[in-house]
């Protein structure tokens, strides 16, 4: 069984996810005058990447592999450089397509691959973790790193299409299984707290397991979130903000750490720092942020920071991208599932970050 998930506006994307699903779907999205494909995947998916490519082959579409160093050493311009390389000597077309096979990182580069090859050509999605299929498959955002941030060059580019096969979760890691339900779980906090609900409710080993049907259920509700979302503003205007909460603190600690920690990890972190941030402000109550806690820390997440300090920090925060004319942009919670962007002083950042175990 599979659930179809829209993605509306001026680029449309198709969603499918459930369990089972094969290969057919990814079939379905080529363009009808495709005649070739490059599948770009992850190092240990190379044996799933060649059964697709030998699918695609009895379909008459001439498919290649490529695969790339693991996570976040994946997205540089030297791996994309080397795959624009492979476009050329494969000599996509237009009509031709970039399959993206694997994590994040995966989906992240592979995508500004497919953006930038020609001026664009199709992208199709296959996420094989929960937080791709959650957030960095869907949504159209791709982009690599530099040497003074994460995913500072980029473009919005949807996927037509993301195959999100609960099925690829069952090799996945508990601790990757729960870095992935960061993103589910801020999803609950800015739009749909039925996730919250099913999480306070669900065992965490029966949550946390790839065929449980409460974790189908709440992926699917939050990548119905990030698609209602997206359709409404995909180059991140204004309402695409809010899927940042979290973010700004998580960034920070990623870049600290040379990029070492978990994303959701680090997510679990900064939502737990925005919400006592939001308490500091009068806007959430004490209750609710204690529910952040528990919340995140069912599923085995981190809700304190030992690390870096907060200037070390702070200074990193104001390089990123959500910073306009110097100032810092967290999202807040105003109440459960009422986020929005606030401007913030560096001296409010003390007394949350204290909470939180960071160090001035």
């Amino acid at each position: 069984m599979s659930t179809t998930i829209e993605v509306t506006g001026v680029q449309q994307s198709t969603i499918t996810v459930g369990r089972d699903l094969g290969f057919d779907p990814i079939v379905a999205a080529l363009d009808s005058a495709a005649t070739k494909a490059l599948i770009v995947h992850a190092r240990p998916l190379a044996s799933r990447a060649q059964a697709l490519a030998e699918y695609l082959r009895e379909r008459g579409i001439e498919a290649s592999t490529a695969d790339h160093p693991d996570a976040e050493a994946g997205k540089s311009i030297e791996v994309v450089a080397s795959l624009w390389d492979e476009c050329g000597r494969l000599q996509l077309g237009r009509k031709d397509a970039i399959i993206a096979m694997g994590g994040g990182a995966t989906t992240d580069m592979a995508g500004f691959v497919a953006a930038t090859w020609l001026r664009g050509i199709t992208l199709i999605n296959v996420p094989t973790t929960l937080l791709a299929m959650v957030d960095a498959a869907v949504g159209g955002k791709t982009g690599i790193n530099t040497s003074v941030g994460k995913n500072l060059v980029g473009s919005f580019y949807p996927a037509r299409a993301v195959v999100a096969d609960m099925d690829l979760l069952e090799t996945l890691p508990a601790p990757d299984l729960a870095a992935g339900a960061a993103e589910v779980i801020k999803c609950g906090f800015i739009a749909d707290p039925t996730i919250l609900r099913i999480v306070e409710e669900t065992d965490p080993s029966e949550l946390l397991r790839s065929n449980s049907p409460q974790l189908a259920e709440i992926t699917t509700r939050a990548i119905a979130v990030k698609a209602r979302v997206v359709s409404a503003d995909l180059t991140e205007g204004g309402l695409r903000e809010i899927l940042n909460y979290g973010h700004t603190l998580a960034h920070a600690i990623e870049r600290a750490n040379d990029y070492t920690w978990r994303h959701g990890d680090a997510v679990a972190v900064g939502c737990c720092f925005a919400a006592r941030l939001a308490h500091a402000r009068g806007q959430l109550s004490a209750e609710n942020v204690a529910r952040h806690d528990e919340l995140f820390s069912r599923v085995g997440l981190p809700t304190r920071y030992e690390g870096s300090t907060l200037e070390e920090l702070t200074r990193i925060m104001l390089s990123d991208k959500k910073v306009r004319r110097g100032i810092l942009r967290f999202v807040l919670l105003d109440g459960i599932a009422n986020p929005r962007t606030e401007a913030v002083e560096p001296g409010e950042l003390c007394v949350p970050a204290e909470a939180i175990g960071i160090r001035p």
